[in-house]
């Protein structure tokens, strides 16, 4: 016990020392001329393609197993399990590239955070929704038939639920995704303790897995205006575009809010800006 104060008296836990990086540049044109800036679009353009895929075809895969069978198919766990299982392998794989955002409600709650610039979240949003596109394109081009009759993955509001409440629900599952990717990711918690940026993918997708447990039976879960998008463009039904507003609106307000709650609560980022006002009067 003694060596370990000794240590830490002659900074041999330094390291761990932490402060706050500073915000990111509303506009930073040096990064357009970088490689590594737009290999993190085209890594978000491929994670939400393949995102898509795996997880529409789960869904269509499902309904049609279904529907001679209630017990056949994955059920709403297995669809659960799939999107939160995809956004963990695919955080894992991408967060040293692009940040593994893979959904624009992701990216605006950075943003506002200003852990993006706005060109970057843009182009992120811009690439995620393309991705999504090509994602739900081959699942047709692979299942026809079944994409068609099933609904084709697109999210909808589940009879028997207003607008209002499917709005809530898509507020407050998404508040709870970028609430976790905040604290998951939070600078102060990795200078602190090193194996969390290792484990970050893991709680992220664990917050997806339980949204759409909770989420499934009113509007199919969105929290990811890409996802949403994509399917509809594919599938370009009446229901699916008349309900779309609410999966942008909805996560866009609930990405807000959890940037909001851990940057001026939780990290106290309004007292310590009130505090940097009142030195520098």
């Amino acid at each position: 016990m003694a060596k370990d104060v000794e240590g830490a008296e002659h900074g041999e836990f330094a390291a761990k020392d932490y402060h706050d990086p500073p915000p990111t540049p509303l506009f930073d044109a040096e990064e357009l001329t970088k490689w590594s800036f737009y290999r993190a679009l085209i890594a978000e353009f491929i994670a939400t393609l393949l995102f898509l895929y795996i997880t529409v075809l789960t869904v269509i895969g499902y309904k049609s197993q279904s529907n001679g069978d209630q017990c056949g198919g994955v059920g709403i766990l297995g669809i659960a399990w799939a999107f939160g299982g995809m956004i963990f392998v695919l955080v894992y794989c991408t967060a040293g590239i692009s940040g593994g955002h893979i959904n624009p409600a992701v990216t605006f709650g950075l943003f506002l955070a200003r852990k993006v610039s706005l060109p970057r979240a843009v182009l992120y949003i811009v690439a995620q929704s393309l991705g999504a596109i090509c994602g739900v394109g081959l699942v047709k081009a692979f299942q026809k038939t079944y994409y068609e009759e099933y609904g084709g993955g697109a999210n909808e509001l589940s009879a028997g639920y207003n607008k209002g409440t499917g709005l809530g629900a898509e507020i407050i599952g998404t508040f709870v995704l970028v609430y976790t990717v905040f604290s998951a990711t939070d600078p102060k918690r990795n200078a602190r303790d090193s194996h969390v940026p290792v484990l970050a993918p893991l709680p992220i997708g664990f917050a997806v897995f339980i949204v759409h447990l909770a989420t499934i039976p009113i509007t199919g879960t969105g929290i990811n205006p890409a996802r949403s998008f994509g399917a509809a463009v594919i599938y370009n039904k009446d229901k699916a575009w008349d309900d779309q507003w609410i999966f942008w609106v909805g996560p866009f307000i609930g990405a807000a809010i959890a940037a909001l709650y851990h940057q001026y609560i939780l990290r106290a980022g309004a007292i310590k800006a009130l505090g940097s006002f009142r030195s520098n009067a």
